[in-house]
């Protein structure tokens, strides 16, 4: 009897910490889930902002793209500027010299010795 009463307290006592355990197990079994849970929607999330930074990246790549095109026909319309103004001033700097060799051949027929050219715009009153 006292070996069986032993035994029936020892199998309560295994049988009360199997329910603790059972208790912890799904306790641990329920934050995990939550936890599982949690994570998935982080990591959604995460993924989102991912998602939305790759687009941003791509947009300002293509709006990058777009500036250096509007650079780049800016640059050209400089070029084709600079060439022409280069044109124009040989051809000023040559208009010049035939002026200046051509103006001994005028003298003689200018009866001014010294000819001045004034030009006044307005608000100037000095005489060139």
């Amino acid at each position: 009897r006292r070996e069986a009463g032993e035994c029936r307290r020892q199998l309560q006592a295994r049988l009360a910490e199997m329910e603790s355990l059972r208790g912890a197990h799904q306790s641990l079994e329920r934050q995990l889930q939550e936890l599982e849970e949690r994570h998935s929607a982080e990591a959604a999330g995460l993924q989102d902002t991912i998602v939305q930074l790759e687009d941003d990246l791509r947009n300002t790549k293509n709006e990058m793209a777009r500036h250096l095109r509007e650079y780049q026909d800016l640059l050209n319309v400089k070029m084709a500027l600079d060439i022409e103004i280069a044109a124009y001033r040989k051809l000023l700097e040559g208009e010049e010299t035939l002026f200046s060799t051509g103006s001994i051949g005028l003298s003689a027929l200018n009866p001014l010795p010294n000819p001045t050219y004034s030009f006044q715009p307005k608000g100037f009153s000095s005489s060139t």
